[in-house]
């Protein structure tokens, strides 16, 4: 595989996967700095781990989205694309492709199942997507499992809220 052939791979996976993370947790008050983890899962540190993906969504800090991924992610975008892998998007935001100027997380709705939490958030992203300004409004369900004493997001899934401009999800970065 060459690199242009790599690169034109990952760039149609971040498009998806970008749709997805970039609704995902946006800014509802991102948990402290240095807070310490939960004895357990709680309604209350799902949503942290979800305002924590949020914060590097908005700084745009790869390797703090990386960390609150499961190695098996997977993305499923509001056009109905899927990527897979925790590496795709943060390579994306590495490589400049993809630039965040606006992530805003609102309405949390966090549900437990043990150790399985369901966090569904409005989100609002704008930025740069390929050299492309976009401006998208979508609902996010993030799936997490508790592993190890901390979640991991294991699953998103967006879904479009109203019009947004052109973009990922709208006509561009998904198909």
């Amino acid at each position: 595989m060459t690199l242009s052939d790599a690169r034109s791979i990952a760039n149609g996976m971040l498009k998806v996967f970008m749709v997805g993370l970039l609704i995902a947790p946006l800014a509802i008050s991102a948990a402290p700095q240095g807070a310490k983890p939960a004895a357990g899962p709680t309604k209350g540190s799902a949503l942290a781990t979800v305002q924590e993906m949020a914060r590097a969504m908005r700084e745009n800090d790869a390797d703090g989205i990386a960390r609150v991924l499961s190695d098996d992610w997977a993305v499923i975008s509001a056009r109905g694309g899927i990527a897979e892998g925790k590496s795709v998007f943060p390579d994306g935001i590495k490589s400049g492709y993809l630039t965040r100027k606006t992530f805003e997380l609102s309405e949390p709705r966090v549900r437990l199942y043990g150790d399985v939490a369901l966090v569904t958030s409005k989100v609002r992203l704008a930025g740069t997507f390929g050299g492309k300004p976009f401006d998208v409004r979508e609902r996010e369900t993030d799936v997490l499992h508790w592993q190890d004493g901390s979640w991991k997001i294991v699953l998103t899934h967006e879904t479009f809220e109203g019009p947004s401009s052109s973009g990922p999800g709208n006509g561009g970065a998904h198909s």
